[in-house]
């Protein structure tokens, strides 16, 4: 049986999460799945829009709301699994902002977008980050590592962030 959810016009597929690995281990994937059991590529196999009018995309999320597990999609590995962040060998996690803990949003990316290091954005005056575009999605729900979720755009800002261009989607 294959599940479906009507979108405008657009039938859109579901997908599911492979986990390998305990959470919070250098060890741990969480690989994406489409609905006849293939491991699919958060970027190059998700489409961006998940609808044919181009009013609703699709977002990867890499940090559901309420957890600090700094995870991000892989650009390195084969099917580009979502994994925990590391800097100078350790894991990393985001600070808590008292009351609340870790990210106040689910926090992700856009498949098949890409902020380009090699050109210079006319309005930051700074190159991209090499990373897709990040979503912070505000909705009521929490969401799941590896879930695709479906968004409208709200509105952009962009952080410079240790000398590059680092685009804020705000959706919802």
């Amino acid at each position: 049986r294959r599940n479906f959810h009507r979108i405008g016009s657009m039938s859109y597929e579901q997908y599911k999460t492979r986990v390998v690995g305990a959470p919070n281990t250098l060890e741990h994937r969480v690989y994406i799945e489409n609905s006849q059991g293939k491991v699919v590529s958060p970027f190059h196999d998700i489409p961006l829009f998940a609808n044919a009018e181009k009013t609703v995309l699709n977002m990867i999320v890499e940090v559901p709301r309420w957890t600090n597990a700094k995870l991000e999609i892989s650009k390195d590995e084969a099917f580009n699994p979502i994994k925990q962040d590391i800097k100078k060998g350790k894991l990393r996690f985001v600070r808590n902002c008292f009351p609340h803990h870790g990210y106040i949003w689910n926090y992700g990316a856009f498949p098949q977008t890409w902020e380009d290091p090699t050109s210079v954005h006319p309005d930051t005056k700074a190159k991209g980050d090499n990373d897709p575009l990040d979503v912070c999605e505000i909705g009521e729900l929490v969401g799941t590592v590896g879930q695709v979720k479906q968004v409208k755009v709200l509105g952009t800002m962009a952080l410079l962030d240790e000398g590059e261009t680092d685009w804020k989607v705000i959706v919802i």
